[in-house]
């Protein structure tokens, strides 16, 4: 970069690619603090990225997160669609991780047993 119009096109590409990431696919967040971990995220988090790569879902972003103050409902995992309620699903665990993705995730139906708040943005 040696001038302020590559900077200038440098800020335009990170900017379209970061738009990108928030307006297109599915979100999926696990809540990863220490009450999370304690209740198994990690195995949950892992879960999620095997089914997911096994799936091959490419517009899917998973993420994490840190402790939301529902301790007593971990492992908590949030699925964002585009145009839908954010979902925050409680108490899951690495079995339930297939469920939630072949239905909420590909075929946009809430796992409503698993639900421990919706909320709508």
């Amino acid at each position: 970069m040696k001038s302020l119009e590559d900077l200038k096109r440098l800020q335009q590409q990170v900017k379209a690619k970061t738009s990108l990431r928030h307006a297109a696919g599915t979100q999926v967040i696990v809540g990863m603090g220490t009450c999370g971990i304690a209740a198994g995220a990690r195995e949950v988090m892992s879960a999620i990225l095997n089914e997911i790569a096994k799936r091959n879902l490419e517009d899917v972003t998973v993420r994490q997160t840190g402790c939301i103050g529902m301790c007593e409902k971990e492992v908590l995992v949030d699925v964002v669609r585009v145009g839908q309620p954010r979902i925050t699903y409680g108490r899951v665990t690495a079995e339930n991780v297939p469920t939630i993705v072949a239905e909420h995730v590909v075929n946009g139906r809430i796992v409503e047993e698993l639900v421990v708040a919706k909320i709508e943005e």
